[in-house]
């Protein structure tokens, strides 16, 4: 790495950084990437891809627990956590050795280190000591670039007056190195990590108690998405406690008591998962003069900062703070600085989706939403109960709902709770995106017997033209 001058330094190895300096490597720029700790970022290491393993091993784990409606038992089924977190770090280790594999291919220089701005075009790089050199070498010094990304991602956020010490008290990635299933934990925010580590832990057999502040659990979604959720993780034996906002958390001798909304919640530890802040500190974003509002950076629909050659993408730019995401604003970014012809990210028509049991996935307005903002809207719905795939699956709780604009047939939003939704809702993006309406979902055949046909069946509730309901 002798060579220090590239047309596009990316601070930040994540699914946004990596993937802005593959797509510049693509587009013929000479790109450099500089990452603190672990290609990959947060995601692949203690977000996305270890939480999605252990979620597997808790849904078997589940399922196992159901036997008696397969026609199996157990004289004594014994469930290993300790397995199920060494093989989430297995699969993690080998998405991150994926990542150093394609940083190779496309040839670009990645720097293990700490990254600061100099000006608008120098990036300062301090080697971390304990982080293990990438391509073979570690490097203290200056780099130059036409063009820079940050792509440094966001941590989670505290309650104040909470302190996180790892034992008692912890976040989502003191979760993630768990090595037993505690007996009982208090986890504040039903949100999506919230929701799916608390699947993960209660099908190990803890105790899990669910405090949220909002009326109701995954909060953000349509409210009857909210209410399925609910009933279902109340049949599992959480205890859910919404429009509970937390007044204190204390730990004891045994543990910690958390009080929220007048009660008194006892635990082994408690989980804080209230959302992120972006890391925009220690930058040096003062230095070469890039704004910034409440911790966020701010950037155009190009992912252009301020400064006319520093761009910011994913959770640091705070627009919506999804691995997807932040990978489809690094495309953006890196084909912006090419001179190529690129797309506007349509934030709220982004995917959204919860790994929890049932599964969430959605898109665009809730009807709630539609109507406050004065749609005048349609909304086809669906349940999974009445498919045949989910029934033979043994898993068809919940429904696809739809709501459309009634002059156009606009797509305004998609809301589905129930089996591997997360896996459904492409079709939706893409209706959105080639301004396709529900009549085309509901004329395009779709295999039998799938659960896909949920969607077609809910596109044609839509002018109440469902056929097996």
């Amino acid at each position: 790495m002798s060579e220090t001058t590239y047309d596009v330094i990316v601070i930040g190895g994540g699914p946004g950084g990596y993937v802005a300096a593959i797509r510049a490597t693509q587009l013929g720029q000479k790109a450099a990437l500089v990452e603190r700790e672990h290609l990959g970022g947060v995601c692949l290491s203690w977000g996305c891809i270890p939480s999605k393993a252990l979620l597997r091993n808790a849904e078997i784990a589940e399922l196992l627990q159901r036997g008696k409606d397969f026609g199996f038992s157990f004289d004594n089924l014994k469930l290993d956590y300790e397995v199920a977190y060494k093989r989430s770090r297995r699969v993690s280790d080998g998405r991150v050795k994926g990542v150093q594999f394609l940083m190779k291919k496309n040839k670009i220089d990645v720097y293990q280190g700490m990254a600061k701005l100099r000006s608008a075009t120098q990036v300062d790089v301090t080697a971390v000591p304990d982080a293990p050199a990438v391509n073979g070498q570690k490097f203290d010094g200056t780099l130059t670039a036409k063009n820079i990304i940050i792509a440094t991602g966001a941590r989670a956020r505290s309650i104040p007056g909470v302190e996180i010490d790892g034992e008692k008290a912890i976040t989502y990635r003191k979760a993630l190195e768990l090595k037993q299933a505690p007996k009982s934990i208090a986890i504040i925010g039903a949100g999506p990590i919230g929701m799916e580590l608390g699947y993960v832990f209660r099908a190990y057999g803890s105790q899990v108690t669910l405090v949220e502040m909002l009326p109701r659990v995954v909060p953000l979604e349509d409210e009857e998405v909210s209410a399925e959720v609910a009933k279902a993780y109340t049949k599992l034996g959480f205890k859910l406690l919404t429009d509970a906002k937390v007044e204190s958390v204390t730990k004891t001798a045994d543990g910690v008591e958390v009080k929220a909304g007048g009660q008194t919640v006892k635990a082994e530890m408690v989980m804080v998962a209230i959302g992120f802040a972006p890391n925009s500190e220690n930058l040096g974003l003062e230095t070469a003069g890039v704004q910034t509002e409440r911790g966020a950076i701010v950037i155009d629909t190009h992912m252009r900062t301020n400064v006319p050659n520093i761009y910011a993408i994913g959770d640091v730019t705070a627009k919506l703070m999804l691995a997807h995401v932040g990978s489809a604003q690094g495309i953006v970014a890196a084909e912006t600085i090419a001179g190529v012809e690129t797309v506007e990210l349509d934030y709220p028509f982004m995917p959204r989706c919860t790994y929890c049991q049932p599964q969430v996935a959605s898109m665009g307005l809730t009807e709630k939403q539609a109507r406050e903002q004065g749609y005048e809207i349609k909304v086809g719905k669906f349940p999974f109960i009445a498919n045949g795939k989910a029934q033979g699956l043994g898993d068809y709780a919940g429904f696809v709902k739809v709501v459309a604009d009634a002059k156009y047939g606009e797509v305004l939003g998609v809301h589905m709770v129930g089996p591997e939704v997360t896996e459904l809702l492409p079709e939706w993006v893409l209706a959105r995106n080639q301004e396709l309406t529900p009549h085309e979902i509901a004329r395009s055949v779709h295999a039998h017997p799938t659960l896909s046909e949920v969607m077609m069946e809910a596109a044609e509730a839509v002018t109440g033209q469902a056929i097996h309901i």
